[in-house]
């Protein structure tokens, strides 16, 4: 590992601090090194709130150091006025020499436009180390932003034998397939992803809270899907609680600040307006979290970035049948007796 590379990896272990926190921002760390010494990091926190640098450069004890030192940062700097000032001009004003960058940034605000300012004020940019992980680092972040839609990621978890429901059950509550363990992981999950998806079904047969409340973090904002208005004010995912959008074809519905209508054809481009519908409520990641049909609709399209699967130990004999994803996973754990699986789509 270079010297360069060594303190990249620094930027991105601290921009994850700030994972579900910092949207429609992406994520980003930045640490000043003098003499091979770190003086002073810093990562985003929150959308609104200083950047990186920022905090990295009020961090210095001495900023007399700053005018020998190099500035890392994981994502390349703002050069325009948003929400706080470029930290370009924040670099520049320090006379801070050297600038490593990990990537560019797609933003057409930024784009390119960074690090081109910081070149013309003299200073040394050197650009693309460790990209491939500052690039996975905001995922979310580029394809919102390159592909006009979310992150997509699918979750489900299935029995041992293929099945991800029951035909039918008594209660309107879910049926466990996996342990405590993988379920306070999912709700983790929902702390780092702006959005979480289910069907109309999924709503009916489980009255599913989809909230975090087995972990610390930001509730995900809740999307239905509920063409002709079956769901009643009964069910928790009307509780006004956090915010839940419902895309129906209905037109009979009045929009409340934590109740949002969104209309939409379900037809065969229902899962194409979904994506687009996203994209303008500035979503840039979303779960899909059930049911089979609602994931598989995603899969038949290749509208996927990532898939999560757990196999737990149950067994149902028959019942509704888990979607079907091709491919090998890229990573497997085992958390206590469930498997977990992770696929990529790379295309």
């Amino acid at each position: 590992m270079t010297t360069h590379e060594f303190y990249m990896k620094r930027c991105i272990e601290l921009a994850k601090n700030g994972l579900g926190t910092t949207y429609p921002n992406p994520l980003v760390g930045s640490v000043i090194v003098h003499e091979n010494k770190i003086i002073g990091e810093g990562w985003h926190k929150k959308a609104g709130e200083p950047h990186a640098e920022v905090h990295a450069v009020n961090s210095v004890k001495d900023k007399s150091l700053l005018k020998e030192a190099t500035i890392y940062v994981s994502l390349e700097p703002c050069s325009h006025f948003g929400k706080t000032p470029p930290c370009c001009d924040l670099i520049i004003a320090n006379e801070i020499p050297n600038v490593v960058i990990g990537t560019v940034d797609p933003f057409a605000k930024v784009a390119g436009n960074g690090i081109k300012k910081l070149i013309e004020s003299g200073k040394n940019v050197t650009v693309g180390i460790l990209e491939d992980e500052c690039n996975e680092l905001n995922k979310r972040f580029f394809t919102f932003h390159q592909k006009q839609r979310p992150y997509i990621i699918l979750k489900w978890a299935e029995t041992a034998d293929g099945f991800i429901a029951p035909i039918s059950k008594e209660e309107k509550s879910p049926i466990w397939i996996t342990n405590q363990y993988s379920r306070q992981l999912v709700h983790k999950w929902r702390t780092e992803e702006q959005a979480i998806l289910v069907g109309t079904t999924t709503v009916l047969d489980d009255n599913p809270k989809l909230d975090a409340r087995d972990f610390s973090g930001n509730n995900p904002i809740r999307i239905v899907l509920d063409k002709s208005g079956k769901i009643s004010e009964n069910y928790h995912v009307k509780n006004n609680l956090q915010k839940t959008i419902f895309i129906t074809e209905s037109e009979n519905y009045t929009s409340t600040e934590n109740c949002i209508f969104e209309n939409a054809i379900f037809d065969t481009n229902l899962i194409s307006s979904i994506c687009t519908l996203l994209y303008k409520s500035n979503i840039q990641s979303v779960i899909i979290e059930g049911g089979s049909k609602t994931l598989q609709s995603f899969i038949n399209l290749n509208l996927w970035d990532e898939a999560r699967i757990f196999k737990g130990k149950t067994i149902f004999q028959n019942g509704i049948t888990a979607p079907i994803i091709s491919g090998n996973p890229v990573a497997s754990f085992d958390i206590i007796d469930d498997e977990l699986k992770i696929f990529k789509n790379y295309d």
